[in-house]
């Protein structure tokens, strides 16, 4: 087995999984955020918490995790910066300590794209923010901003890249399946910054 794929698989699913946000609300608010809002331990619904500065600190955290685990990568074991983006945004959503239900894996994401390039993250936070201000959608705003990242990646006319956005991009619709449905019910929360 090819030992420095190993690593970065280890390493990058490990910084990945760390749940910030359930660590966090433990030690600042003393409470579980899998029983609060929507259950889930991300950005947005500790944001739902009432604490914004809480959930600006997952957010950014969160980023940074991903934001290391690339970092990292394109140091040490460039040919594999791709399975490490992969990997940490998998363990973010599916981490083992928690029984595998984790995150959405949009500030992941973030992290990576600002990560691969600054222009990426840019496109992705304009984007975000445009259609949260259209839509008050938080979801809808990460279901299309990934979505023309990976379409501006097809300009890039960088494969793996395109590949690894449109795995990404795929697996975010799946963790959005029930906001997609609360969209279309009109039931959706919204967010007013």
């Amino acid at each position: 087995m090819n030992i420095e794929l190993l690593y970065t698989a280890i390493y990058s699913y490990i910084l990945g999984s760390v749940p910030f946000g359930l660590i966090l609300t433990k030690i600042l608010l003393k409470k579980d955020i899998r029983e609060l809002g929507s259950g889930n331990i991300g950005a947005t619904n500790v944001l739902r918490t009432g604490k914004k500065s809480l959930g600006l600190a997952t957010l950014l955290l969160d980023g940074f995790k991903a934001y290391v685990s690339v970092f990292i990568t394109l140091i040490y074991f460039p040919d594999y910066i791709y399975l490490s983006a992969l990997l940490c945004f998998l363990g973010h959503i599916f981490p083992i300590w928690l029984k595998f239900s984790g995150g959405k894996g949009i500030a992941v994401y973030l992290g990576v794209l600002f990560a691969f390039s600054i222009s990426l993250g840019f496109i992705f936070v304009t984007c975000w923010l445009i259609v949260l201000y259209l839509s008050k959608y938080s979801s809808l705003s990460s279901l299309i901003s990934s979505l023309v990242i990976f379409l501006y990646s097809i300009i890039l006319k960088n494969f793996n890249m395109s590949l690894l956005f449109f795995i990404i991009f795929i697996i975010i619709v799946y963790t959005h399946r029930k906001n997609i449905i609360h969209i279309k019910d009109k039931t959706e929360n919204k967010i007013n910054l």
